[in-house]
């Protein structure tokens, strides 16, 4: 390492993104190494505060412990190639589409119950679970039109899970305000690198809200329902509707009447038919939930069960937010997808499990224990790094309440360069792509948000407790790159019936077209049938023709068969 990177030291058992344990520059950081090696650290840190000014100028702020600070943005951006990053977005598409699957079930005939992929126990236990939205059937059969899904990478740079976001997910904006304030604080590294854009997102989430709009509402009107200017993503919530070109509104804008929303305007009321929400459940419908909330709109779940006004995300999504469901994700994918996962969870244990618990127990200053509701890196616990009263603390508690934990290993979470003062030193991340769902696809912002723990050694990098972020640029794919595809569900598999159903009907394909096949000749039998023609030219001729037209008829049969078996198979993993 020269220049800048000269002190730059990797962590021990960690998966740095930019230097190989032999000291050696990724091929995704050369060229960034080589432009920022060109600067001196003063020049650095000046770019860094000009970043930070910048923000607090344009109001890009966080609130943490009730002060408005700059949301920190790192001046040394992290880089995901192509490849990789086919791998995420394929992982992440896959995991919505099996979310939007599970929510649809839960709410509907529960027949995941029935199958015994989850139990039922789990679901109803959550806080998350509302009985007000079953029966609610979506338009366009969406509840999570936006996700964020926490991503790590551990020990070995392989992408995993670490928890599910689609319930109200933020922190998009700070992707693009990020990519913005980096254009101009570090120009001359974007000349040497093809990065795929983040700007399209607005564009594509309008879309996805317009498509999910009632039925026969040709040109619907949307909102962006923010509970105010004291909410701590307040500057996402402005920086979106502005962006989407349509209204700010908070719940006293809104009136829910006769099962139809309407939003106040100085010509008078206006029908509204797609509100993208930003307003947590139990706030949000004080008819249906807290008596006392003056942020929501009474009757807003009324006119949603009518299929008049469509709310995003939908009530009650988070109860797949619940981290005790997070551990049955895996077999969910293979129940509804009738594929493996492409990204892999972090192992976790359930402590409502007796075996489970008792390991926790023994090994409570081994590991990292959540609460399975927390958000914002609180309550949770990190062993090793647990005082003894705090470790019998949480004993208590996880006796008390086994249901509300779940125990995982300590994750060495992967380290990227970032300005610590004036010198670069390796930094915690972890990454939250967010994927947009129209009911036709599910499209993932080529990016994410990086999120950066600050203090050396830190695992938590939630920016509620103080962590920053990081320009996360995804490389323009190259010629060759293979594309990311499930592999099947292993045959043990439970899978949904539809699932068993198209897997039944592509097993059955495949056979008749085995059947089918032409059955070939041994070596000895050939040359005996070719002898035997040889006697007569006629009759050659004739029996030359006839194998012809059934030969070809033959092939023909196959080529269809398997193409239904390959068509059915497909489907059934759409």
């Amino acid at each position: 390492m020269t220049g800048i990177f000269e002190a730059y030291r990797t962590r021990p058992n960690t998966y740095d993104e930019m230097y190989a344990d032999s000291g050696e520059t990724r091929s995704a950081y050369a060229q960034l190494r080589r432009q920022v090696e060109q600067l001196t650290p003063d020049d650095l840190r000046t770019r860094a505060d000009y970043l930070s000014h910048t923000y607090l100028d344009q109001g890009v702020t966080f609130d943490i412990g009730g002060e408005e600070r700059p949301f920190p943005v790192d001046i040394i951006p992290r880089l995901i190639d192509n490849q990789a990053w086919s791998r995420v977005e394929a992982g992440v598409a896959q995991r919505v589409r099996a979310l939007e699957a599970f929510l649809a079930d839960i709410y509907g005939e529960g027949q995941v119950f029935n199958d015994g992929v989850i139990p039922r126990r789990v679901v109803t236990s959550s806080p998350h679970f509302l009985r007000a939205a079953k029966g609610i059937d979506p338009p366009a059969g969406v509840r999570v039109h936006v996700a964020g899904i926490d991503l790590i990478r551990d020990a070995n740079g392989d992408f995993r899970v670490l928890e599910d976001n689609v319930r109200i997910p933020s922190g998009v904006s700070y992707v693009m305000t990020n990519r913005r304030a980096m254009s101009a604080g570090l120009p001359e590294a974007f000349a040497h690198h093809r990065i795929r854009p983040v700007t399209q997102y607005p564009a594509k989430l309008l879309a996805a809200l317009r498509a999910c709009a009632p039925s026969g509402v040709g040109d619907p009107t949307v909102v962006v329902l923010s509970p105010g200017s004291y909410n701590a993503a307040y500057f996402e919530h402005a920086l979106l509707a502005r962006l989407m070109g349509v209204r700010l509104v908070e719940g006293r804008d809104l009136v829910a009447q006769a099962g139809r929303v309407s939003v106040r305007t100085t010509n008078g009321l206006v029908p509204v038919h797609v509100i993208y929400r930003r307003v947590d459940d139990d706030f949000l419908d004080p008819v249906h939930f807290r008596r006392d909330s003056v942020l929501g709109v009474p009757g807003l779940l009324n006119a949603a069960r009518r299929g008049n006004v469509t709310i995003a995300n939908a009530v009650g999504n988070g109860v797949a937010d619940d981290k005790l469901v997070y551990t049955y994700l895996p077999d969910l994918i293979r129940y509804y997808l009738a594929q493996e996962p492409i990204l892999p969870n972090v192992d976790t244990w359930r402590c409502e499990d007796p075996g489970h618990r008792e390991e926790v127990l023994d090994r409570l200053d081994e590991l990292v224990v959540k609460p399975v509701d927390g958000a914002g890196g609180k309550g949770i616990v990190i062993g090793p790094r647990a005082t003894p009263q705090q470790i019998e603390e949480l004993r208590t508690r996880l006796l008390q309440d086994p249901r509300g934990w779940i125990a995982q290993p300590v994750v060495q979470l992967s380290t990227v360069p970032t300005l610590i003062g004036s010198e670069l030193a390796p930094r915690h991340v972890d990454l939250r792509p967010f994927a947009v769902n129209d009911g036709e696809k599910v499209w993932v912002l080529p990016g994410g948000l990086t999120r950066v723990a600050l203090p050396e050694g830190e695992l938590i990098v939630n920016s509620s407790q103080g962590g920053g972020s990081k320009d996360t640029w995804v490389l323009a794919p190259e010629p060759g790159d293979p594309a990311v595809v499930a592999e099947p569900a292993a045959d043990g598999a439970v899978l949904h019936p539809a699932q068993r159903t198209a897997r039944a009907a592509a097993q059955r394909e495949a056979a008749d077209a085995e059947r089918d096949q032409p059955q070939s000749l041994a070596p000895g039998a050939a040359q005996a049938q070719s002898q035997t023609q040889s006697q007569s030219q006629s009759q050659t001729q004739s029996q030359t023709q006839s194998q012809t037209q059934s030969q070809s008829q033959s092939g023909g049969s196959q080529s269809q068969s398997q193409s239904q078996s390959q068509t059915s198979t497909d489907g059934g993993n759409r």
